[in-house]
């Protein structure tokens, strides 16, 4: 009975979710996924900018603001998981894993339309994310940067082809995104917490581009609804973020293993 009341409960759609108008969407979307490239040129213009403005200046602590920022990402990557992860639970129990890569329902099903919208155009609003690390003076890596300029772009682009893959993509983002928002939370708060958690979320990063890669391969395989060029592109992407991610915990954790390292 219990496990039945949960179900009802993931299940139910809310009146903001029902009212949601997915075509809609997808239409805006196919009409302006360009300008997620006027976005990320002034995202790098504002960083780099902003370095050199920020270089001769004390840096600016940040903490409150910092822990009400990266609570709220906490919450909506929290609800987001949950709220897409039961849709790809289902589709993985009833009708199983290649259902799961290749079919589209995810972009409008009753639950998930809404909040595989609200993931592609919460790209924009992480990029602040970069500022808090300039305005407190911080090392700006590479892969931060490149990272976020990246997902928005692929995220943009592939929302308004609805390309097979994406549930995988958006509930394994959303799941890895909850464990390290929360963790930038309790950081920010001042609480200490062990390096073997900062560890296991670059693992699970690590582990997001591993199969990330893998459903690029079989959406390829299995000749899912998607596009050579979309199969392309984020193969190229999700391989790109494998190495990248797997130096960082090489250089962060096991190159000076007794070293701690700050946020």
């Amino acid at each position: 009975m219990g496990e039945h009341n949960l179900s009802v409960i993931l299940l139910q759609e809310y009146e903001f979710e029902k009212r949601f108008d997915v075509q809609e969407a997808i239409q805006w979307m196919q009409e302006n996924w360009s300008k997620s490239f006027f976005f990320s040129l002034l995202y790098a213009a504002l960083i780099f900018g902003g370095q050199r403005v920020m270089k001769e200046r004390k840096k600016f602590e940040l903490r409150r603001p910092l822990v009400l920022w990266s609570l709220t990402l906490a919450i909506f990557s929290i609800i987001g998981a949950i709220r897409t992860g039961w849709f790809m639970i289902n589709i993985l129990l009833s009708s199983g894993f290649k259902q799961s890569v290749c079919d589209r329902a995810f972009y409008n099903g009753p639950v998930s339309k809404f909040w595989a919208y609200a993931f592609v155009l919460s790209k924009v609003p992480e990029l602040g994310d970069t500022l808090f690390i300039v305005l407190r003076k911080q090392k700006l890596i590479f892969l931060h940067w490149y990272h976020h300029i990246t997902v928005l772009l692929y995220t943009w682009y592939a929302y308004k082809e609805t390309v097979a893959g994406g549930g995988w993509f958006m509930t394994m983002n959303y799941t890895v995104h909850a464990f390290m928002y929360s963790y930038y939370t309790l950081r920010a708060a001042g609480i200490h917490v062990p390096r073997l958690c900062a560890m296991f979320i670059t693992f699970t990063q690590i582990l997001q581009m591993i199969m990330g890669t893998l459903v690029n391969v079989l959406v390829y395989h299995w000749t899912c609804a998607s596009t050579m060029e979309n199969v392309f592109w984020s193969t190229l992407m999700y391989s790109s973020y494998l190495v990248l991610f797997c130096s960082f915990f090489y250089n962060a954790y096991m190159k000076h293993p007794g070293k701690s390292k700050g946020d």
